[in-house]
């Protein structure tokens, strides 16, 4: 096992939010999230130190496989396909991943459904009773909590989504069987570095000593390699130890244990799905000792892997135009979502791109606005109301600079944004709602009653 903390040993005696008094009874999921989130003063607070003694306290040891997926982007994706096939294998998968949409149950799942409500609170109730007075961050909480309802669930493995960099997110104090990142770019420069060097230093803290580690990254930076080696990690690298190659509708995995040829396209759109998708698969390759699987249940997995968000597609009818929600929320998710919008052009008689774009002020929104502007005709814009979020003239200030092509139409929120657009949009048209997972979820809180599909 390599663990490394940068986190204090002893709480700070001045600090009164963890020893914060419940209230005498928590009556849903959201009371608990309301309690967890008062006491740490911080939302983000790196290291393992608290997540290790709580988790010793609850005697948390996993009986079954771990993946744990790490990277900038396309973590849940990656998770997704790897759940989809173990499930499709007959295996009782959990899933653990974040943040969520609109309800806290996504991010627990077990055999492919959200956990009850019943069910998770009473995991945070389990973390609460054993954590004392030790100040869990929201994240570090509702990771135990997760755990908790995956040790009575009969698991036969958990797939688990790294919330933020790798080495000392709260995930990461649970041994991964097999790692896996997904790619290095520059994001949370506060907390994991400025440089790919550094964040990727951070983000290979995940691989275990003797184990896989799976990179899908195709130019990952040089520390990743580095720190496999450290750990002594069994790395294997995209276009060293595998490659895809496609084939119209189908592709073929070239991976350390020979090809797998005739896979059918990943229910999940773009190209770099392609690369997450060969990922998941040599990873699931890497565990076949524990875990086989069939070729048909690949090819089932594949077919089956959904996930809310990324890259969805959603039409009404022949007069409603097409809605594309994705929360890319960084420049490299933008520039991956801009490939795949040219990929799946509008194309109907001239059909529009109207971007509903909203973003938070500490994300790269030049960065991500210059990546999406070739694909976008008109943009929509409302500020995100919640702390971090960034205001309609910072959002016109940024479209100004990257000289965005199209009308810019100023709203109060996302919602009215998303509205705005939907009175504008024609039958040709297509509306995208991009720019964080906030901006997606007031969009689907507005199309859900008209039939978007959740899962």
């Amino acid at each position: 096992m390599t663990r490394r903390s940068s986190a204090p040993t002893a709480w700070p005696a001045a600090l009164p939010h963890g020893r914060v008094r419940r209230p005498s009874r928590i009556e849903d999921l959201p009371g608990w999230l309301a309690y967890a989130e008062s006491l740490h003063p911080q939302v983000i607070a790196m290291g393992l130190d608290r997540m290790e003694t709580v988790r010793a306290a609850l005697g948390l040891k996993p009986t079954f496989p771990l993946f744990t997926v790490a990277g900038t982007n396309g973590k849940g994706s990656t998770c997704a396909v790897i759940a989809s096939v173990l499930g499709a294998a007959g295996y009782c998968v959990g899933l653990y991943t974040s943040p969520h949409l609109l309800r806290l149950n996504e991010r627990v799942r077990v055999a492919g459904a959200p956990v009850s409500d019943a069910l998770l609170g009473a995991g945070y109730a389990q973390v609460d009773t054993a954590r004392g007075d030790v100040p869990l961050t929201p994240f570090e909480f509702g990771t135990l909590a997760a755990m908790c309802v995956f040790a009575e669930a009969g698991l036969d493995v958990a797939v688990l989504e790294v919330g933020l960099g790798g080495r000392r997110d709260a995930v990461n104090v649970f041994d991964a069987d097999c790692a896996l990142l997904t790619g290095v770019g520059i994001d949370h420069v506060e907390y994991l570095g400025s440089t790919r060097e550094a964040i990727g230093t951070e983000k290979a803290g995940v691989f275990r000593r003797g184990r896989p580690a799976v990179c899908a990254d195709p130019d990952p930076p040089a520390s990743v390699a580095s720190e496999a080696q450290r750990i002594g990690a069994r790395l294997l690298q995209f276009g060293r130890d595998f490659r895809l190659s496609r084939h119209g509708d189908h592709w073929t995995l070239h991976g350390p244990s020979g090809d797998r040829r005739g896979l059918p396209l990943p229910a999940l759109a773009g190209d770099v799905q392609l690369r997450n998708a060969a990922a998941a698969l040599v990873a699931i390759d890497a565990m076949s000792g524990v875990l086989p699987v069939s070729a048909g249940d690949v090819a089932c997995g594949l077919a089956q892997a959904r996930l809310s968000g990324r890259f969805q597609r959603w039409h009404a009818g022949p007069d409603a135009p097409e809605v594309v929600l994705d929360v890319s929320h960084n420049p490299q998710a933008a520039q991956e979502l801009a490939a795949t919008l040219a990929q799946h052009p509008v194309g109907r008689r001239g059909g529009r791109c109207l971007a509903v774009f909203a973003m938070l002020r500490d994300k790269d929104i030049l960065g991500s606005a210059r990546a999406l502007a070739p694909q976008v005709d008109a943009w929509f814009i409302g500020g995100i109301t919640e702390r971090r979020g960034a205001s309609t003239d910072e959002l016109a200030a940024v479209l100004d600079a990257v000289h965005a092509s199209g009308p810019v139409m100023r709203c109060a929120d996302p919602a009215a944004a998303l509205a705005a657009a939907l009175a504008e949009a024609g039958p040709a048209d297509r509306v995208l709602v991009t720019g964080s997972f906030s901006t997606v979820a007031a969009a689907m809180r507005q199309l859900v009653p008209l039939g978007l599909p959740l899962y």
